[in-house]
């Protein structure tokens, strides 16, 4: 797991990739614009809040682990980045809560799942 501690902005790409991924979806969905700017005022709130989570939580160490580091940024990214979205005008509906919630955690959580079980995988061998 070393070896893929030192890849941490690596992985904090991927992550930021995954939020984007995140935001097309839902904006495929509602059938919103797939425009740059539509894509960066969906996506953006909750890339600064996940920018501002692993940051403070020392990425160059923890940025594979699930508990509690995983969950304290997944938390975290939602609770800061609906903040940040209803503070740039946007809103935050009860449904868009619950996907946010339910979406962010199975990318931001699943792919350090992920990301363990290939490296048990990688040592066993």
């Amino acid at each position: 797991m070393t070896e893929k501690v030192r890849l941490w902005p690596l992985w904090l790409a991927i992550d930021v990739v995954l939020i984007v991924i995140f935001a097309i979806l839902g904006r495929s969905e509602h059938e919103h614009a797939l425009s740059p700017m539509g894509i960066i005022q969906t996506a953006g709130p909750f890339v600064i809040a996940y920018l501002i989570m692993v940051l403070i939580s020392r990425p160059w160490v923890t940025i594979n682990r699930i508990w509690p580091t995983g969950l304290l940024i997944w938390f975290g990214t939602v609770a800061v980045g609906l903040s940040l979205r209803i503070g740039f005008g946007a809103t935050a509906a009860v449904p868009f809560i619950i996907v946010t919630a339910l979406v962010l955690g199975l990318f931001l959580v699943g792919r350090r799942v992920i990301t363990m079980l290939l490296a048990r995988r990688s040592v066993a061998q």
